[in-house]
C-alpha cells in the first residue's frame, strides 16, 4: 500500500480516493481493454477460421466416405475457407476493425492452409514432392526475409508485387482442382488442368521469390557492411 508520513514519523495509508486515481493505473486500464478485443474482432475470428480449416480438410481423407464425396467435400471446405481471405481483409477495412495483429496473422494462416493442402496433394499422388518442396520452401524463405527486412527498416524493399499476386492466385485455383480430381460439369479434367496450373505456381514461385531477392539484395548489403 502506498503510504505517507504525517508528524511524529508514523506512516499513514495514503486515501484510497487518490490511489484509485492514480494516472498510472488508470494509464494502464486501456492497454489491457485492448488486449483481448484484437484477438476476437469478427476479421480476426475469420482469419482463426483458415487454421481451424487445415485438420478438417486433412480429416476429409481419412473419413468413412466414397472418393468422390472425399474429393467433394475437401474441395469445397478449401474454397469456402480461402474466401475469408478476402472477406476479413474487407471486414476488417468496413468495421474499421484493423490491427498489427491481424495484419500478422492473416498472412500466416494463408501459408498454412496452402502448405497443408500441398502435403494433403503430394500424400494422394496428386501433386509432385518437386513442386511441394519449392513452393513450401519458397513461402518460408521470403518469409524469413521478410522478417529480416523489417527488422533492419526496409519492408518497402520486399512488399508484395504482381509476381507474388499471380502466383498466389494460379495456386489457389490449382488446388481445388486438384483437390477434386474429376470431371468438372462433365467437360473440365481438373487433374489435369490441375496439374498443369501447379506446376506453372512453382515456376511463378521461383519467380517471384528471384524477384524479392535480387530486390532485398542491396539493402542488405548496406546494411551489412
Amino acid at each position: 500500500m502506498t503510504r505517507e508520513y504525517v508528524k511524529g514519523g508514523a506512516p499513514a495509508a495514503k486515501p484510497a480516493a487518490a490511489v484509485a486515481h492514480c494516472p498510472a493505473i488508470e494509464n494502464d486500464r486501456p492497454a489491457r481493454d485492448t488486449i483481448q478485443p484484437m484477438f476476437f474482432t469478427i476479421p480476426t475470428i475469420m482469419t482463426w477460421t483458415r487454421i481451424v480449416a487445415i485438420p478438417l480438410i486433412v480429416g476429409v481423407f481419412y473419413a468413412p466416405l466414397d472418393p468422390a464425396t472425399r474429393n467433394l467435400v475437401a474441395t469445397v471446405l478449401f474454397i469456402v475457407f480461402a474466401a475469408t481471405d478476402w472477406l476479413d481483409g474487407f471486414l476488417a477495412r468496413r468495421l474499421n476493425q484493423t490491427s498489427a495483429f491481424g495484419a500478422f496473422l492473416d498472412p500466416v494462416a494463408d501459408k498454412f492452409l496452402v502448405c497443408a493442402s500441398l502435403l494433403v496433394l503430394v500424400y494422394l499422388r496428386r501433386a509432385d514432392v518437386f513442386v511441394g518442396l519449392t513452393i513450401i520452401g519458397r513461402e518460408i524463405a521470403i518469409s524469413a526475409l521478410r522478417a529480416w527486412m523489417a527488422q533492419i527498416g526496409a519492408s518497402r524493399s520486399v512488399a508484395v508485387h504482381m509476381i507474388g499476386k499471380l502466383k498466389t492466385t494460379v495456386q489457389m485455383v490449382a488446388i481445388p482442382f486438384l483437390l477434386y480430381d474429376g470431371r468438372l460439369f462433365g467437360l473440365i479434367d481438373t487433374g489435369v488442368w490441375g496439374t498443369w496450373l501447379i506446376w506453372a505456381a512453382a515456376v511463378l514461385t521461383v519467380w517471384s521469390m528471384v524477384y524479392y531477392l535480387r530486390r532485398a539484395l542491396p539493402e542488405i548489403r548496406a546494411k551489412v557492411r
